[in-house]
């Protein structure tokens, strides 16, 4: 009889998966219910379920896609439940949790350490919970000079309580990569930062903000621990840095030379335009900011801004996409088979096989998702491949930047984005693993045939 309740109870005990993505459930609808009230509108009126979902999934997966203008549409009150909401969903739930239990000096057994584990994809539980506080407080830091930054632009421009509210929602939208933004006004909604396209402070201080929360927690950690030389760093680090830095610079020299003489560009001067090519390059790495008018870019650029949505940042960081390391994993497979290498190399050290192997499950996933749901949407809205494909990407990538027609889709496209969003934010292969019963591994093996491939 022992026994059989033993059973029970393991039969329905949740994994640590289980439990990240009902705890990211969990978070979003009750951002959801809340909301809906009438005090989190503007006007005081209940705010539609799908509308308050869409929101709140955004804000918890850090996409920045709305229904509604932040600024116009939300109360004071409804603004703070989003920014809470991207701050949760940057950080990850698990990390604030522990926070919070060692401000309450409450032990914290080895159950929540293995699901920690696996919220912020850890490789080992060794120092697991100090690399949590060292996450907060240099999360926290980093916004919170990102903030002063800001204010002083925003701060003489809206007064002293609302400059620094300014700063800090941005500050934090930014370093989440979330992209929401509160610029809006009646009449003239969705600007995002565009009137800032030339100011040097605030594109400089957006910037970094996304890509130091892009790397990824264990890259900061690195980096501080060697003192920022470069030959003592990890290999994921190496990666990450490198890999970031090229597609930056690849990135925002493509847009520059296909927007040059475009509509998007016209008026800027020379330095104005590359700034403005930075930051579209930046920006579509997860952040979801703009300070160009998206819709007047040319194909190229958007084709350019949709690869780098569907990349993203990198592991452990408060981006999404299929990240950077699994982008240079699979790069690195091309030049060694190339090569007739046997292994796949970088910066002198080995791949494991089986990471090739979850490169190209993730890299699937993730086409077929993203090409899927555009199709979708196209059938169902009757909009454009190009258009489609644009929003479909800055979902599952959980970047936000929208060639303006998010708002304008009916219920079951707002429904695939949600979708979308959840997908990118908790990643492929963790949902892929809840739903795998935890079993011994099969180590019988068929008899190997080769096939020709190519």
């Amino acid at each position: 009889m022992e026994t059989k309740k033993t059973e029970k109870k393991r039969k329905f005990k949740l994994s640590p998966m289980k439990k990240i993505i009902l705890g990211y459930i969990a978070i979003i609808f009750l951002g959801a219910f809340i909301l809906t009230l009438p005090i989190s509108s503007r006007d005081g009126i209940h705010t539609s379920f799908e509308d308050a979902l869409f929101t709140s999934t955004s804000a918890t997966c850090v996409t920045g896609l709305v229904v509604q203008d932040t600024a116009t549409y939300w109360s004071l009150f409804g603004q703070i439940v989003i920014l809470c909401l991207i701050e949760i969903g940057g950080l990850g739930f698990m990390t604030l949790a522990v926070c919070a239990m060692t401000f309450t000096k409450k032990n914290i057994g080895l159950q929540s350490r293995y699901t920690l584990l696996e919220s912020i994809n850890a490789p080992q539980m060794a120092g697991i919970v100090k690399m949590t506080r060292f996450t907060i407080r240099g999360a926290f830091l980093i916004e919170g000079v990102g903030a002063l930054l800001l204010a002083t632009r925003f701060v003489p421009r809206f007064g002293v309580l609302k400059g620094i509210y300014f700063s800090v929602f941005h500050s934090v939208s930014a370093f989440c990569n979330a992209g929401f933004d509160i610029m809006g006004t009646p009449g003239n909604e969705y600007t995002s930062l565009t009137e800032y396209s030339a100011d040097i402070v605030v594109n400089i201080t957006v910037m970094l903000l996304i890509v130091i929360g892009g790397l990824g927690f264990f890259v900061w950690a690195d980096l501080m621990n060697t003192r920022f030389i470069f030959r003592r760093l990890k290999l994921h680090s190496k990666i990450v840095l490198v890999t970031t830095a090229m597609l930056i610079v690849v990135g925002a020299g493509l847009i520059l030379i296909f927007d040059i003489k475009s509509d998007a560009f016209k008026g800027f001067s020379v330095p104005h335009k590359i700034i403005a090519a930075f930051f579209q390059s930046v920006t579509a790495r997860t952040a979801g900011f703009n300070t160009v008018d998206l819709t007047k870019l040319s194909d190229a650029s958007v084709i350019t801004m949709t690869v780098l949505m569907l990349i993203g940042g990198s592991p452990s960081s408060t981006a999404g996409g299929f990240k950077t390391t699994t982008l240079a994993v699979l790069i690195a497979s091309i030049f060694s088979e190339l090569k007739h290498k046997k292994d796949v190399e970088i910066f002198k050290r080995r791949i494991e096989p089986d990471a090739l192997r979850h490169v190209v499950c993730l890299i699937f996933l993730y086409m077929a998702l993203f090409s899927a749901s555009g199709a979708a949407i196209t059938w169902i809205d009757g909009i454009t491949m190009k258009e489609a494909l644009f929003e479909t990407a800055s979902a599952i990538g959980t970047v936000g930047v929208t060639l303006g027609v998010t708002p304008f889709l009916r219920g079951y496209s707002h429904l695939i984005l949600i979708c979308l969003m959840f997908f990118g934010r908790v990643g492929g292969l963790t949902l892929l693993l809840s739903l795998r019963e935890s079993k011994a591994p099969d180590i019988s093996r068929y008899p190997e045939e080769q096939i020709t491939i190519g």
